[in-house]
């Protein structure tokens, strides 16, 4: 980030003579472009065409130089051929396409203005389902109705660019159409199949980090502009940011840094600048306990106590988290107090009662209740080859008309169940690198001989 003090080499503003900064304008490597697919594509080959759109604007300083809906486009690098005991295991699962892990690159971007600009980007991997959790939305609007009506409209004119750019962000997933529920449940149905086509889903989400620095050439401030660049945020500001490096209930422990880096500027109530992109916010970890067997799934708490500003300084904060972009997969949830913890649904007890219902029925002879195929009922047999081994299993137990072959399906199908829902080790909670937070600023509380500018002590 340049510094804000005025260089040696400042020119003066023709009109008032007053100094001007110069800024440059650089999106330096490491920095994520938010991007989702807006085609669905086929993985049948590397080369094959990838075309996404940027839904996150990037800034720099306080200039968007990326505008979301941006479009890039690039290519698949690799696609990895399964091991074969991933495959053994597939196999033995009813699965017979295992999923392949794959590589892209995007290597150009496109501006709303026609731009085209050559890019080099490493990418991780995709999510196909993307949530935004919130720690309490009615706390958080109580709270800022506590700050006063008068400052929450002032803010509002304040953060104009900011919401050009949510809206961007909204018209830009509302073109790809990201999945909903009907194609959640085709795509679930479709993956009961034992052999199907593997394909990057519209809507997927990439962090395409930029590995050479994009210059965009610079920008001038005048003293004026900066004024207020490193004072205290408002009360209740919203601090939107990304993470700068993995945070892991499995790995993490009490004390650990957690650095997270704005991704939009924040301007006080009189539109002023406070805070430029990029902007670190420093924190640690409060609480993270891993998952444990049994199905006990992981915790975690972070906390942040400092913003660096530009200068350099450090300025103390008391900050929460207060949402965060996950995939829906992780099943997690955040507290009122910003502590993340993943989730088990209930359906887990309907679908190991419906496992074991099945094996229980499918052990019991036909003629045992009224029936007379020795075979058993072809509905039970269905059940029980669909619980152990999906529509595979399915047509091996009607196909082999044997209660035997059913009741081993239905007691392997339930045992599966059973272990996967209660006995396995639980589910840690995962921030990955780049994910998109927003974080609660709060003064510091008071301590006893503490001046500004000063860390407050840790705690024990």
């Amino acid at each position: 980030m340049p510094s804000l003090c005025v260089p040696s080499d400042a020119t003066a503003s023709a009109e008032t003579g007053e100094p001007v900064a110069v800024i440059p304008l650089i999106i330096p490597s490491g920095t994520p472009l938010r991007i989702a697919v807006d085609r669905r594509t086929r993985l049948s080959r590397v080369g094959e065409p990838i075309h996404g759109k940027v839904v996150r604007t990037v800034y720099a300083f306080d200039q968007p130089l990326v505008p979301a809906g941006s479009i890039v486009t690039g290519r698949v690098t690799k696609i990895e051929p399964v091991s074969p005991g991933r495959r053994t295991l597939a196999y033995a699962n009813g699965n017979f396409s295992p999923f392949r892990k794959y590589e892209i690159e995007f290597d150009t971007l496109t501006l709303p203005d026609g731009r085209q600009v050559a890019i080099h980007t490493k990418v991780s991997p995709g999510s196909a389902d993307v949530v935004h959790l919130v720690s309490n939305p009615t706390r958080e609007e109580k709270k800022r109705g506590m700050v006063g009506q008068g400052t929450a409209r002032a803010k509002q004119e304040a953060q104009e660019r900011l919401h050009e750019a949510d809206a961007a962000l909204h018209q830009t997933m509302t073109q790809i159409r990201a999945p909903g529920k009907l194609h959640r449940i085709k795509q679930f149905l479709l993956a009961q199949l034992p052999y199907r086509r593997q394909y990057i889903e519209a809507g997927t989400q990439f962090n395409a980090s930029i590995e050479d620095p994009l210059n965009f050439g610079a920008t001038t401030r005048t003293s004026e502009q900066l004024a207020a660049v490193g004072t205290e945020p408002p009360p209740a500001s919203l601090l939107r940011a990304r993470l700068v490096i993995e945070v892991s209930s499995a790995t993490a422990h009490r004390g650990n840094p957690v650095v997270a880096a704005l991704t939009e500027p924040l301007y006080s109530p009189d539109h002023r600048l406070i805070l430029p992109a990029d902007t670190r916010l420093i924190g640690e970890v409060l609480e993270a306990k891993p998952a444990r067997k049994l199905h006990h799934n992981g915790e975690l708490r972070v906390i942040f106590e400092h913003i660096e500003t530009p200068d350099g300084m450090l300025q103390p904060m008391q900050g929460s988290l207060e949402g965060a972009e996950v995939e829906r997969s992780a099943n997690m949830k955040l507290d009122e107090e910003g502590g993340a913890h993943t989730t088990d649904g209930k359906t887990r007890y309907v679908s190991t009662g419906l496992a074991i219902l099945m094996a229980a029925a499918a052990s019991r002879p036909d003629a045992e209740h009224g029936g007379v195929d020795q075979a058993g009922d072809p509905a039970v047999r269905a059940g029980a080859g669909v619980s152990g081994f999906g529509v595979t299993g399915s047509l091996v137990s009607l196909a082999a008309k044997s209660p035997a072959v059913s009741a081993i399906f239905g007691v392997y199908g339930a045992s599966a169940s059973i272990y996967a829902n209660f006995l396995s080790r639980g589910r840690d909670v995962v921030f990955p690198k780049d994910t998109p937070l927003e974080i609660g600023f709060a003064p510091p509380h008071a301590t006893p001989g503490a001046g500004a500018g000063t860390a407050p002590p840790r705690k024990n």
